[in-house]
């Protein structure tokens, strides 16, 4: 299956207590997975902006960063990441996001449901 752009973006200011703005391009919906996925967009962050600390239950949740550079916060730790890394927060733990670069942070989002 390929899908093309859809062009239409949401803008959220403020996400999870986070600064600025998000942009968010849905990619696929949850009706087009046979697996369980809630969310998969392409998330944008202009420099400064950040998406909060939040906590996952029930669910996993992938970035894969496009372009940028950004600082993820979990419940012990700040790393830096860059275009090519990807970031995986399981179900119970929390993280957060903030764009410390120069130029829009570009990631992939994709929140898969956990089945045990």
């Amino acid at each position: 299956m390929i899908v093309r752009s859809k062009g239409i973006q949401t803008v959220r200011k403020n996400l999870f207590g986070g600064k600025g703005e998000t942009q968010i391009e849905p990619i696929f919906t949850s009706d087009e997975f046979k697996a369980s996925v809630r969310f998969c967009a392409r998330v944008t962050l202009s420099p400064g902006s950040s998406i909060g600390l939040h906590q996952h239950t029930g669910e996993d949740e992938l970035y894969f960063i496009i372009a940028g550079s950004a600082v993820v916060s979990d419940e012990e730790s700040k790393i830096s990441v860059t275009q090519g890394d990807s970031v995986l927060t399981r179900s119970e733990e929390s993280h957060s996001i903030e764009n410390t670069g120069s130029s829009d942070l570009v990631l992939i989002a994709v929140i898969p449901q956990v089945h045990k």
